[in-house]
């Protein structure tokens, strides 16, 4: 119990105030993530940081396709469990997720027998879902990619049957989708790489 503070290898001041140093280098050793509370086993999931805390959800268990996560908190080591009231159906890979500030979007992805073109918008701290609209959206698809705007998601390529160049702008306060222009977009792909860069997407491989 007590504090922890970061300090230069053998720092005299700190010693000498009575702090113990525990380990000779700055962030050099390994803290477990508590297992109690925490989601069953998984791969295949996806994760968001929320600026204080790790959001894990859906996958695959090697048996079955899940929809269910939690919420991790670092500084308290604990998880919280995401409510599957009115959560996106199961999806065990392919999916995407990104954080908007104040929610986690979860799309697409594969439910172990087709690919889909749904998803959810996940509350942080109301612990609730809200379904995106299907109205507009892109085809089914996953291993798709999605990058954040700041006001928009985009969700771009990917595979739905067949190989995919395009995708769709959603706006997650209007609950709206506009689809992405295909002109001299990348050929067809999926498994690719898209970062945002402040004003464009940046799609490769």
């Amino acid at each position: 119990s007590g504090s922890m503070v970061w300090g230069a290898p053998g720092d005299t001041t700190l010693i000498g105030a009575g702090y113990t140093e525990i380990v000779p280098y700055r962030f050099d050793y390994w803290t477990a993530t508590t297992t109690a509370g925490a989601p069953s086993i998984r791969y295949s999931h996806t994760a968001v940081w929320t600026g204080s805390r790790m959001i894990v959800w859906g996958g695959y268990n090697g048996s079955a396709y899940l929809h269910d996560g939690g919420q991790y908190d670092p500084v308290a080591n604990t998880w919280t469990a995401t409510t599957t009231t009115g959560a996106p159906g199961v999806r065990g890979e392919g999916h995407t997720a990104v954080w908007t500030g104040s929610r986690m979007i979860v799309w697409g992805g594969y439910n172990g027998s087709a690919y889909l073109n749904d998803g959810g918008q996940y509350d942080l701290v109301a612990n609730t879902w809200t379904a995106t609209t299907p109205t507009s959206a892109p085809s089914v698809r996953g291993y798709h990619t999605a990058v954040w705007t700041g006001s928009k998601m985009i969700v771009w390529g990917g595979y739905g049957g067949a190989l995919l160049n395009d995708g769709g702008q959603y706006d997650p306060g209007a609950n709206t989708w506009t689809l992405t222009r295909t002109t001299n977009a990348p050929s067809v792909r999926a498994y690719h790489t898209a970062v945002w860069t402040g004003s464009r997407m940046i799609v490769w491989g």
